[in-house]
């Protein structure tokens, strides 16, 4: 079955703007369907296949006689010498939109050649796994325990009878294998998937890399390395701290993310939604959840890095979400219950913030409907994200 994207609004108007547009986004979050689905009269060529890469590396002129415009080319990242020829048949005929469609699941390699060849001629969409929202449109309502382990990869969800487990250890061998070997020279997967496995183990959590790296047996430097290739194929992300001039003591060090539930529960070797309700990482799994909605919805919103925390070593408020100066704090709790009290830290930012700049204060619960506080602040489930 179809799942519709929210993000296939912006795709459309890229296109209709634009002569290049480069979608983005991590393994199997469903770029080439969406891109066929929406553009069924573009040509579509995927540089997977060697003798296609072959081609569009050491003969350009000729790949793109075979393979005209209006075009789709997958994996582009696999032919980087394709990039300049791609620069002067957008010049020649500047003022077309919609020539070229480029994806790339490698995000480093692929916007490294869009920076030196297509600077000025692209726009960048990233495609994020399916939302909530997504999901429960084509769907209807699933347990929130199932969505968190299922994770929000669309193969999962197009075929029910798809094995969660068998997926995402297939998922990591072809990342390590694909991804890592590529961007990497290491010598050893079987560390990079202790290093893996370490970080899911850190989600929602300070990030501190010298720590990590000693756990995992490898110099900061390399983990320094290897978080950065995680993040570059979407498999984590570091949300920095919020701070001000004003707010001397805050903390300096980012939070670290996994992206996707299901991918961060299969690390965590938790199969099934009693042993995630038992697990002690069960808050970081909740907290990592709503970041997942969070991102996605700002990705929507072309607004992706307005995300940060706030730790001035008194309080802590999860994420803060900075409009132009003016404010929105989420807790993210895995309880069922809270009460005024729970909102202390959101009360006490909202005063440094100054209580004509913030728009709400929110607690992200498992609440089974969304309900105000005493104090002014929501209660809310992540549903209303």
């Amino acid at each position: 079955m179809w799942i519709e994207r929210t993000s296939r609004a912006l795709l459309l108007d890229a296109v209709a703007a634009r002569p290049a547009v480069v979608l983005t986004g991590a393994r199997q979050t469903g770029k080439t369907s969406l891109l066929r689905r929406t553009f069924p009269a573009f040509h579509y060529v995927s540089l997977d296949l060697p003798g296609e890469a072959e081609l569009a590396e050491n003969d350009p002129l000729a790949f793109l006689t075979r393979h005209p415009p209006p075009l789709i080319v997958d994996e582009v990242q696999y032919a980087p010498g394709l990039f300049r020829h791609l620069k002067s048949a957008v010049d020649a005929r500047r003022s077309l939109t919609g020539q070229f469609i480029l994806t790339g699941s490698q995000k480093f390699h692929l916007m490294h050649s869009v920076s030196d060849s297509l600077a000025g001629r692209v726009q960048i969409l990233e495609l994020e796994p399916l939302s909530l929202r997504e999901i429960r449109d084509a769907l209807g309502p699933m347990e929130l325990d199932d969505l968190i382990l299922r994770g929000g990869y669309p193969e999962l969800y197009r075929d029910r009878e798809l094995d969660r487990t068998g997926f995402y250890h297939s998922y990591i061998a072809t990342y390590l294998e694909r991804d890592v070997r590529t961007l990497l020279n290491v010598s050893s997967l079987r560390d990079f998937e202790r290093f893996l496995r370490a970080c899911a183990l850190r989600s929602g959590q300070l990030l501190n890399k010298a720590e990590l790296a000693r756990d995992v047996g490898i110099n900061p430097m390399t983990a320094n390395q290897w978080l950065s290739v995680m993040e570059t194929s979407g498999q984590a992300a570091l949300v920095e701290p919020w701070f001000s001039n004003k707010t001397k003591s805050i903390v300096k060090s980012p939070k670290l993310y996994l992206t996707d539930t299901g991918l961060l529960t299969i690390l965590l070797n938790i199969g099934n939604p009693d042993e995630l309700r038992r697990s002690p990482m069960f808050g970081a799994i909740w907290e990592t959840f709503v970041f997942a909605e969070l991102r996605k919805r700002e990705a929507a919103r072309q607004h992706r890095w307005s995300i940060h925390f706030f730790n001035d070593r008194r309080r802590e408020v999860d994420f803060l979400i900075d409009r132009g100066g003016r404010f929105e704090l989420y807790e993210a709790k895995s309880t069922e219950v809270v009460s005024p009290a729970d909102t202390a830290s959101l009360d006490h930012v909202r005063e440094i913030l100054g209580r004509r700049n913030v728009l709400q204060r929110s607690i992200v619960c498992r609440s089974p409907g969304s309900y105000p506080l005493s104090n002014g602040a929501m209660v809310g489930t992540v549903h209303d994200l």
